[in-house]
């Protein structure tokens, strides 16, 4: 019987290579039929490039400023975007008018807290209301719908009351505590668990796996995209928030890089490579965090939910 089969299987491999051939090549054939005229292509590179100019531009002109020496003319006409001496003692100036670093080190420290929160507690809520049945989940899910729909400005002074009453104001717990989880991530992780296949969890659920071995084990390693969202988002919510940390902070050794800059803008007005420099300091461990992250943000929600 197991000649037989491989008499049979034999001559069919081949066959079956050369027809796969020919459909690729057929498939290149109608896609080379289906050109994209030359003026659509050119609309196209028209929009991405005027697209780059809108969202990298200011940056690109930020990072130029900040590399000008005292010579150079940052106001001339037609603008300069290479500069012709470039110089990094604007980074050192800016060090030695503020502790920036110690701001720099306080917002660190923040950002890590606010993604290590939002990922550990979005993802545990998200989960709980996705895959769990408990009398009030969608009430919970309404909840955290309307908590969305509140604007940060209306309750700011009921949560500096509440970090005043816990003493906890003029510290960087109480600049964590308010923001340590999002409503709109639990709603992510929530969304990314609920396109999981239900029936993966069903054979590991026969197989003796509780709730936690089918969170930490299956669910979880299946949403490292949505994961990785939540992650980015913490970080730059907390790296970029101004005007929380501004009220409950009034220590400068306790102060964040975005208040710490402030003083540049204040004082050093008119030295705008200074502020520039502060800036591209601020916008770098943002650009570090994406690059580290962004082949997990890239990827479907539903990534390796079935793996042989």
């Amino acid at each position: 019987m197991s000649t037989l089969t491989a008499s049979r299987r034999g001559p069919a491999g081949p066959g079956r290579r050369e027809e796969r051939r020919r459909e690729r090549l057929a498939e290149k054939q109608q896609q080379s039929g289906r050109r994209v005229p030359v003026w659509q292509l050119v609309l196209r590179y028209a929009l991405l490039l005027a697209v780059f100019a809108l969202m990298v531009g200011p940056f690109l002109w930020q990072l130029s400023t900040s590399l000008k020496g005292p010579a150079e003319d940052i106001y001339s006409y037609p603008p300069k975007l290479l500069p012709g001496d470039p110089t990094l003692d604007n980074y050192a100036k800016v060090a030695d008018l503020i502790p920036v670093w110690d701001f720099a080190l306080n917002s660190l420290k923040v950002a890590a807290a606010n993604v290590l929160t939002n990922c550990v507690g979005a993802s545990l809520a998200g989960y709980a209301l996705a895959r769990m049945r408990f009398r009030g989940r969608k009430a919970a899910l309404v909840v955290f719908v309307m908590a969305m729909l509140v604007p940060v400005e209306s309750i700011i002074i009921a949560q500096f009351m509440t970090m005043r009453e816990l003493q906890l104001n003029n510290t960087l717990v109480g600049v964590l505590l308010p923001a340590c989880i999002g409503a709109m991530n639990v709603l992510l992780m929530r969304n990314a668990f609920s396109n999981l296949p239900y029936e993966v969890e069903e054979a590991a659920y026969v197989d003796g796996a509780n709730a936690w071995q089918r969170f930490h084990r299956i669910a979880l390693p299946s949403v490292k995209g949505t994961l990785a969202v939540v992650a980015i988002f913490a970080f730059m919510g907390a790296w970029d928030d101004f005007l929380w940390p501004l009220i409950v902070l009034s220590d400068q050794s306790n102060f964040t890089l975005t208040i710490g800059l402030n003083y540049l803008h204040g004082t050093f007005a008119d030295n705008q490579r200074l502020v520039a420099a502060g800036t591209i300091i601020a916008v770098l461990p943002l650009i570090v965090m994406f690059a580290c992250l962004q082949r997990f943000f890239f990827r479907g929600v539903g990534e390796g939910a079935v793996k042989g």
